[in-house]
């Protein structure tokens, strides 16, 4: 019998983290047969690009200049990633 969960492990230089994640719902949002890998990579990025567009767009108040730029540099790598931008994927544009 083939397992329900995949594990999906995460790495930077010096932490990691694993995910397990129910093989029927990573296979509903793979799209292109791409894997496990390739789905949590997309939703990491949406995930990132909604949260800074949140924090930018939709708080009270300056979040300075390192954020503004952090969140160019996830929309950049956003729309290298998916071939739209994030407006254009979401329908949301400030």
């Amino acid at each position: 019998m083939a397992s329900e969960t995949v594990t999906v492990t995460l790495e930077t230089d010096d932490q990691h983290d694993e995910l397990e994640l129910p093989v029927a719902a990573v296979d509903l949002l793979d799209e292109n047969g791409e894997g496990a890998p390739t789905v949590v990579g997309d939703l990491a990025i949406l995930g990132v690009a909604q949260q800074l567009h949140g924090a930018i767009h939709h708080a009270e108040g300056d979040v300075g200049p390192e954020i503004e730029a952090a969140e160019q540099k996830t929309m950049d790598v956003f729309e290298e990633r998916f071939g739209r931008s994030f407006a254009e994927m979401t329908g949301h544009d400030h």
